[in-house]
């Protein structure tokens, strides 16, 4: 006897318990980094980005990444141009 293939709504259950799961483990404070690299590639693979708006946790994150020169980091990696 060969095996039912998963139904729409099995894959919709699958999707939405897992985006409950990595929700439950941020919301908690306890997320590993693991768990976090996880929710970010869950969050990329179904093409959900964010746009950062003024004071919006996205905006805060932005304002304190260091800023890159890349001519500064091409010559770094590959000497003078």
């Amino acid at each position: 006897m060969a095996a039912k293939k998963a139904t729409e709504d099995h894959f919709n259950e699958l999707h939405n318990l897992v985006t409950k799961e990595f929700l439950a483990r941020v919301k908690s404070g306890e997320a590993s980094t693991q768990d976090l690299k996880a929710a970010c590639d869950w969050l990329k693979t179904n093409d959900i980005s964010g746009v950062a708006l003024e004071g919006n946790p996205l905006s805060k994150l932005a304002q304190i990444m260091p800023e890159i020169d890349p001519e500064l980091v091409q010559k770094r990696l590959y000497g003078r141009k």
